[in-house]
């Protein structure tokens, strides 16, 4: 699937999380492909849309295709990507690509394999903030670049939770020195 619309987010977020691995993820210009993802549903545990809809994870059940972005332990922004009604997927890595200058100027002097590995360190790479939430994902200023070629896709626990970690909803791409934590 390579057609970015609403309608590709509107789906079991497993299925998008296997299908974005391979394609390219770009914030005004400065991105790259995107390595891991992790799904979470709206009856799982691990979700923030388990307990229902609040101020605070709205997006998660407005409509598929727009982003989630939330503040981390206080400490950093996550991004998301809104899927079926209460589910989404989390973009933990990219190799970077596009704009690495910027990124290391956000990041510090990080060499490159570490530069969007883990969704803090991705989002901060990228610039993404909380005024990114809300904003559809094929829209400016993002910009998701169809796969090219075959990827061989990966799956294992998700990562950092203490509810649901037996479920296998963490997708990578094999053998991706540029993921946050080996599969």
């Amino acid at each position: 699937m390579d057609s970015f619309s609403p309608e590709f987010f509107a789906r079991h977020a497993c299925d998008v999380a296997v299908d974005l691995i391979g394609v390219g993820f770009f914030v005004d210009g400065v991105g790259g492909t995107i390595v891991e993802a992790e799904a979470y549903l709206r009856d799982d545990p691990a979700s923030h849309s388990y307990r229902g809809e609040t101020s605070s994870n709205m997006a998660m059940f407005l409509r598929s295709g727009i982003s989630y972005v939330y503040r981390s332990y206080g400490l950093h922004w996550c991004f998301n990507v809104v899927c079926d009604p209460g589910s989404a997927v989390l973009v933990r890595a990219l190799e970077p690509t596009n704009g690495i200058s910027a990124m290391q100027s956000r990041r510090g002097n990080v060499p490159i394999k570490y530069l969007c590995a883990g969704p803090g360190n991705l989002t901060k790479a990228l610039g993404i903030t909380r005024a990114h939430n809300f904003l559809p994902i094929g829209h400016p200023p993002f910009r998701l670049d169809a796969r090219v070629g075959k990827v061989e896709v990966v799956s294992g626990p998700r990562i950092g939770l203490s509810k649901a970690i037996d479920k296998p909803f963490r997708f990578g791409l094999a053998h991706s020195p540029f993921v946050s934590r080996r599969f």
